[in-house]
């Protein structure tokens, strides 16, 4: 009864490139694992960034986009702001197109020690959105009434 393969497109941020770039690796493999295409990836410099690709992204034929960032605690606030900031924007765009936007992205209030034991947030992002996508194609088909 499952559909097509779900199309993944990922967001994945630069900043904290080092753990960003497992949190990438991760994602694709076990986007692979539960029978997902990672059709696109798209690299932005930090998590702040990310909104204004997923919204180019969700413009796409992709089933959901998965974002990917790390936002390490600093001396001041800055790391609450961007990752506030960012989840909110990530989750109107998803009610805006409709589409599941998953947020693996770790953070704030971590050091990077913390950051190194939260790689794994990639892969349940992508698990949300795989699921999600099947519950809502199954939803559909089954009509709302």
């Amino acid at each position: 009864m499952e559909n097509d393969t779900i199309k993944l497109g990922l967001v994945v941020a630069e900043f904290n490139r080092d753990i960003t770039y497992a949190m990438e690796i991760v994602a694709k493999e076990h986007a692979e694992f539960l029978g997902a295409e990672v059709v696109s990836v798209l690299r932005v410099p930090g998590v702040f960034d990310a909104p204004i690709a997923i919204k180019e992204m969700l413009k796409t034929d992709v089933d959901a986009v998965v974002a990917v960032g790390c936002v390490i605690e600093g001396e001041t606030e800055h790391d609450e702001i961007v990752a506030q900031h960012a989840a909110r924007k990530i989750m109107d765009l998803s009610l805006e197109f409709n589409k599941p936007v998953t947020l693996g992205i770790s953070g704030p209030g971590m050091g990077r020690l913390a950051a190194h034991q939260r790689i794994d947030y990639a892969k349940r992002a992508v698990e949300a959105a795989v699921k999600l996508v099947r519950r809502l194609r199954k939803f559909r088909e089954q009509g709302s009434a």
